[in-house]
């Protein structure tokens, strides 16, 4: 069988500049419309919050109105210093759920919910709360521009995050398909005779244990598990690839075998050397979203 590509430290040098490169060039690119329309959309959940609590001072008639509207639940996540996630929110309030049918039947829990909020509540964007006053309507508009930048560039980034990654499985499944690859159905994976068969591959997985995001059979029978890896910054190279590709990898070779498996990752955007070094070295094989054409090569090989 035909091993996989082990890269040099300035082969993976020269890739993970080109893949900055295009990292930098996408994001200057990306449009300023997407984090407006976000902006100007959490600009009115915040000022139907504020409405509807009386500028946060009567929060108990209003609990179930805020509480039980997704939207205006997530503003109200904000108000805090720094925002609380909804499970993190869920834990600290000891809340059993916050779906809008359980709150309804649940007043303890709002009780709760509202005790968590206003005891982190920010003291710098709602003073007035602190000082038992009326806000100005220079503090109440400051406060709801703050609180809409908050969340809008919450959901930028998230978006971001989740949109580079489905491009990145989209261009890998599109050039399977390419080389004559059928996709067929998810599934899950307890030992290769589950995988796909030969010249096939699925969508996310659990293959063994771990989830992996495309699952391919090569043409030599072997399972090539792909994991797609969008990274914003070296320090979060380190959780995206070292910490998370780099040991599904590792497990994937003790759960089915040196020769059965092949565990790679297809990077976009900003990775510092020592950690795609390390990620190698531990069984890793990496290829670049800016350039396709290594992994279609190799993957073609295995046909012969």
């Amino acid at each position: 069988m035909i091993e996989p590509p082990v890269w040099t430290s300035e082969q993976l040098d020269a890739e993970r500049l080109k893949a900055s490169a295009a990292f930098s060039k996408e994001r200057l690119e990306e449009p300023l419309e997407d984090y407006l329309e976000a902006f100007d959309l959490y600009q009115g959940y915040v000022e139907e919050v504020l409405e509807t609590t009386v500028d946060l001072t009567d929060f108990e008639s209003s609990a179930l109105d805020v509480l039980c509207d997704p939207r205006l639940q997530e503003a109200f996540r904000y108000l805090a210093a720094p925002p609380i996630s909804a499970d993190d929110l869920k834990v600290l309030a000891d809340a059993s759920s916050l779906n809008a049918s359980r709150l309804r039947n649940s007043p303890d829990d709002v009780q709760r919910l509202i005790g968590v909020v206003r005891q982190v509540l920010d003291r710098r964007r709602f003073a007035w709360i602190v000082e038992d006053r009326d806000p100005t309507e220079a503090e109440r508009n400051a406060a709801v521009m703050a609180s809409a930048a908050l969340m809008a560039a919450s959901r930028t980034q998230t978006s971001r995050r989740t949109k580079g990654k489905e491009q990145q499985e989209a261009a890998v499944k599109d050039a399977l398909r390419a080389l004559g690859f059928a996709e067929v159905p998810s599934r899950r994976i307890p030992n290769i005779s589950h995988a796909p068969s030969a010249g096939e591959f699925c969508g996310e997985s659990v293959l063994g244990t771990r989830k992996g995001d495309i699952i391919v059979r090569l043409w030599d029978q072997r399972v090539m598990p792909i994991e797609c890896k969008v990274s914003n910054s070296s320090t979060n190279s380190v959780k995206r690839l070292n910490n998370d590709a780099a040991v599904k990898a590792a497990s994937w070779k003790v759960d089915f075998g040196l020769r059965q498996v092949v565990p790679s990752a297809v990077l976009g955007g900003v990775y510092k050397l020592h950690n795609l070094v390390d990620a190698q070295d531990r069984g890793l094989t990496i290829f670049w979203a800016h350039d396709l054409t290594p992994l279609t090569d190799w993957i073609s090989s295995t046909k012969s």
